[in-house]
């Protein structure tokens, strides 16, 4: 087989429109996908990315003039067009996207028949017949054909509400403040909340490539709009989605946000109470409290690399019911299990119908760990120093499921990796001492800024 440099990242492929993602190799790459799939219908949609509608069309048109059927969805969250494709029968879909990358990226994910991302196997396969440029032969007798989707959505919609109890949150009222951040939630995520009975105070709502608001990644320091609407308008909670809606961060009726995996262990408590002894997946960034949870309840649970493909493929290798990731990806295997951002939104809301405690009261019955997250921009040559300076000097006990993770006693470790999609090194750490906490972070990031000051 030919061989080259990856092209699938942690999360799809993902490049600068017009330098990586030309016209050729946009054409290339999705003829290479659809001599993967051999056959159609292959549903394409797109984000609000710029360039998302003309990258999905030439998407499109490369897979007809192989002979497959296209659908087009047109702008939709990824998670409703993973959704469509397992409920509406396609044999594969095509989500052009960069999820959380800065603006100026865009990128290409692609979904099997169930909805769900190739697997790394599958994704090296389609690598292999682009390299190799062992395309299915284009007949003009029989150029595809191509239709719109126009039921995508909805089905979408119905689906999240057909997983949740309706009318014991429509009970409740809930007010909600809104925050799709100019992404691709915002052609869904309203829709779901209004048939839930909520009211909802909308920031960001308009869908625009540029990310205006707060641009497409929603970590609690750029959330400082949400908490202050919260608080403002006395809603019970706030939601924010990332650029293609597959992510939720929360944020509780006092104004406080909170990290993806702090509301991810609330949910974890409140769908294992009903579901003893199930299995969950979470990746070696999660936070300990999902394993205190997982230990309250008798779970089995199992630790992936980071990379929402990873933990999709051990969910349904295990039958798991339940999966996530700290970066505020949950994954619900009852509706589907890839990440989505609105499902998660719905499951919350249920939660809290089901209580009589205010979000923060919930949440603050949680283990406790005290939690710190970093990036440095870096080279792949700066990023192999990196890496290979603390595999040597590290002090403590070390896993390398991926990156480095190194614990310093019993309840402080701190995760060193570098990203899949962005030419970045991420750094994480978490402790049940503030202190611990701190100087590990002083420690580690002194080391790195010294590496990268040295390469310079």
């Amino acid at each position: 087989m030919a061989t080259g440099k990856r092209l699938f990242g942690t999360s799809g492929i993902r490049g600068v429109p017009g330098e990586d993602l030309t016209p050729e190799f946009i054409a290339e790459i999705s003829q290479a996908i659809g001599t993967f799939f051999e056959e159609g219908p292959i549903l394409v949609g797109h984000d609000g990315r710029h360039f998302g509608h003309l990258i999905a069309n030439n998407v499109a048109k490369a897979l007809m003039n192989i002979g497959l059927d296209v659908g087009e969805s047109g702008l939709i969250p990824t998670p409703a067009l993973q959704y469509c494709v397992r409920k509406m029968n396609y044999i594969g879909g095509i989500m052009v996207t960069a999820s959380h990358n800065p603006p100026k990226y865009n990128g290409i994910k692609v979904s099997g028949s169930d909805g769900i991302d190739l697997t790394r196997n599958e994704e090296i396969i389609v690598e292999g017949i682009y390299y190799e440029k062992k395309f299915r032969p284009a007949n003009i007798k029989a150029v595809g054909n191509r239709f719109h989707e126009t039921e995508a959505i909805s089905t979408y919609v119905k689906g999240i509400l057909s997983k949740v109890d309706i009318e014991k949150i429509k009970s409740r009222r809930f007010k909600v403040a809104l925050d799709t951040g100019n992404g691709a939630q915002g052609a869904a995520a309203p829709q779901i909340l209004e048939k839930l009975n909520c009211k909802l105070i909308s920031l960001n709502a308009e869908v625009d490539g540029d990310f205006p608001g707060r641009g497409p990644e929603p970590t609690p320091d750029l959330l400082k709009e949400l908490s202050e609407a919260v608080k403002t308008h006395g809603a019970e909670m706030g939601v924010a989605f990332d650029g293609d809606g597959d992510r939720s961060i929360f944020c509780d009726e006092k104004g406080v946000v909170h990290y993806g995996d702090r509301s991810a262990a609330l949910l974890a408590d409140y769908i294992f109470s009903k579901n003893p002894g199930a299995i969950i997946v979470t990746t070696v960034s999660a936070s300990q409290a999902i394993d205190d949870i997982a230990k309250k309840h008798g779970l089995r649970i199992l630790k992936t690399r980071v990379g929402s493909v990873d933990v999709s493929n051990a969910m349904v290798e295990h039958n798991a019911v339940f999966g996530l990731e700290e970066n505020g990806g949950c994954f619900y295997n009852p509706h589907i299990p890839v990440r989505d951002g609105a499902m998660t939104t719905a499951l919350i809301l249920e939660a809290l119908s089901n209580s009589e405690d205010p979000f923060s009261d919930m949440l603050d019955a949680l283990p406790r760990y005290h939690q710190a997250k970093i990036k440095f921009e870096c080279s792949k040559e700066q990023v192999h120093a990196i890496m290979k300076n603390i595999a040597v000097t590290a002090k403590g006990k070390i896993e390398s499921i991926d990156g480095l993770k190194i614990w310093v006693g019993e309840k402080t470790w701190i995760l060193i990796r570098p990203s899949g999609t962005e030419p970045i090194i991420r750094v994480f750490a978490e402790s049940d001492d503030s202190e611990k906490l701190n100087s590990l972070m002083s420690e580690y990031s002194k080391i790195i800024k010294e590496i990268l000051n040295d390469s310079v």
